[in-house]
């Protein structure tokens, strides 16, 4: 009798708690059912493995000099900032700041998206000027506000200074003459950063697991696919896919032209790539210029000035509960630290 009153209790503290308990091999209600097949028409899952693009295809050398490049802060003229200092792999690929910490503590312009799951975007960084990852790496080691290094040809010349970093190349590169080269060093840290997919609950979900959700999760999807967001934000990235006017029923207050410094082009004024909501929970703050540090507010600001609705508060809990879900696992061989070779007397020392 005490044990049929003890699971009794325990059955009913459960569905006070909102757990599922229905089993993945169990038959989903036909709610259920309309829900996921209306969410897998809209989203992918992320794949099993990392694209490999025939201009560079992935291999285990490369991806190993890559995570040591992306790492190493000698591709920075102060020997003090790495590509990992904006984009930490241990917070999820951002630094959650405002904008990032540069050479000799300027600030950049905009907020640090993050590198996981970056290479299914259709460009990178915010105003799209990088048509992939090899070329998004080139920019910040020269760029005079973040590493900048005074040319392409100083950062070869560290490298080619470290000898463990030359037979490390040539592994990496064994048809080329000269392995040690920038567009070489910007394809071995595209190739590891290909490797840093975040697999989530939602990833389950669209794969026919409806049991990944919980019933608050399952409405704010329903309710992020009904109000629109999903216009922008979907696909295997859950945006990142196109680009978009950030203001387009009430003007944002920014100061920033966005893509149109990029392209000149009038009808690109204060257009952005849209952010991918991959890890969206933690990758705050929020926004191009990062001012929005509450993902509730974020909801809110992007339902008012992008679709011209305003959410209740259960909606908006809904749907932040259905982002969370969105919440990925950081692959551990990613955050594992590499141990780094040693300079050697010929490397360049740093400068300030």
């Amino acid at each position: 009798m005490k044990r049929a009153i003890s699971l009794l209790l325990l059955s009913v503290g459960v569905v006070a708690l909102g757990v599922n308990l229905l089993s993945p091999s169990a038959k989903p209600s036909k709610e259920d059912e309309r829900l996921l097949k209306r969410a897998q028409a809209t989203f992918k899952p992320l794949p099993d493995t990392p694209p490999s693009p025939e201009s560079n295809p992935t291999t285990p050398e490369k991806v190993k000099l890559g995570k040591m490049l992306y790492y190493d802060p000698r591709l920075s003229k102060s020997g003090f900032i790495s590509c990992n200092s904006c984009h930490n792999l241990a917070t999820f690929g951002v630094d959650n700041q405002e904008t990032s910490i540069g050479h000799r503590w300027q600030l950049g312009p905009r907020n640090a998206p993050t590198v996981l799951n970056a290479m299914l975007h259709i460009a990178q960084f915010w105003d799209g000027r990088a048509k992939d990852l090899e070329e998004q790496a080139k920019g910040p080691i020269v760029n005079p506000v973040e590493m900048a290094m005074p040319d392409s040809t100083h950062a070869v010349e560290v490298i080619k200074s470290i000898p463990e970093y030359v037979d490390l190349f040539k592994k990496a590169f064994p048809d080329s003459k000269d392995p040690v080269t920038y567009d070489n060093i910007a394809k071995a840290i595209a190739a590891f950063e290909r490797t840093l997919l975040s697999p989530s609950r939602f990833d389950r979900f669209l794969k026919g697991d409806v049991t990944a959700l919980n019933k608050e999760e399952k409405e704010g999807l329903k309710l992020f696919m009904e109000k629109g967001c999903s216009a922008c934000h979907n696909g295997v990235a859950v945006g990142g896919q196109m680009y978009s006017k950030f203001g387009i029923t009430k003007p944002y207050p920014s100061k920033d032209l966005g893509r149109y410094e990029v392209t000149k082009k009038e009808s690109d004024k204060h257009v952005f790539k849209v952010a991918s909501l991959r890890n969206v929970a933690v990758t705050y703050p929020y926004f191009h210029d990062g001012k929005v540090w509450k993902l509730e507010e974020a909801v809110r600001i992007m339902a008012e000035l992008q679709l011209g609705t305003k959410l209740s508060d259960d909606e908006v809990k809904k749907i932040v509960a259905f982002l969370n879900t969105l919440t990925g696992d950081i692959p551990k061989e990613a955050r594992e630290l590499p141990v780094l070779p040693p300079s050697s007397p010929k490397t360049p020392k740093p400068q300030r």
